[in-house]
């Protein structure tokens, strides 16, 4: 029988967080194979009518130092990626926009996670009136340019370079 036809193995969760389960399958092997199972996320690249990139400063603990990331979150119990993408814009960055484009929907990293990266453009952010920032963020208004923020030390996330080729594939951003 062919392995894209059969039943996948069954999972379970093996630990369990607010944000993550770690779940574990038999793999045929000596070891079982572990996964971890959380949300589906957003990340929106947001330019404003200046061409300047929103971006978000904050301390991530995983790595224990700040970087320099793209807005993003994960996507709520009954929100739809769109509303997520809103919502995560205004709460990271004290910004709005009208129009949130799709550019990719990928597999986070299929190797050990079960989630996917929802890809958004939002090409007339403007600042909204009386917005207070989640606390630990900080907007970066980034005008140097692609390149440079490709440069950027801290600005190293593979999700967050996924979307800026994504958007620059498809005609939104200039390399």
């Amino acid at each position: 029988m062919n392995r894209m036809s059969e039943k996948p193995p069954e999972r379970k969760t093996v630990f369990a967080t607010p944000w993550f389960q770690l779940q574990e399958s038999p793999s045929g092997g000596k070891h079982p194979n572990y996964s971890i199972q959380a949300p589906d996320f957003v990340t929106i690249l947001a330019v404003t009518e200046k061409n300047e990139i929103l971006l978000v400063r904050q301390f991530r603990h995983a790595i224990q130092r700040m970087t320099l990331e793209l807005p993003a979150g994960h996507i709520e119990i009954g929100e739809t990626p769109k509303q997520a993408a809103r919502k995560e814009l205004v709460e990271e960055t004290g910004h709005v926009a009208e129009n949130f484009e799709l550019l990719a929907c990928l597999p986070y990293s299929p190797a050990r996670f079960t989630n996917r990266l929802w890809c958004y453009f939002a090409g007339d952010a403007r600042r909204a009136p009386d917005v207070e920032l989640e606390t630990g963020m900080n907007c970066v208004i980034y005008s140097q340019g692609l390149k440079a923020l490709l440069a950027e030390e801290n600005f190293g996330s593979a999700g967050n370079w996924a979307v800026l080729m994504a958007a620059a594939a498809k005609g939104k951003l200039q390399i």
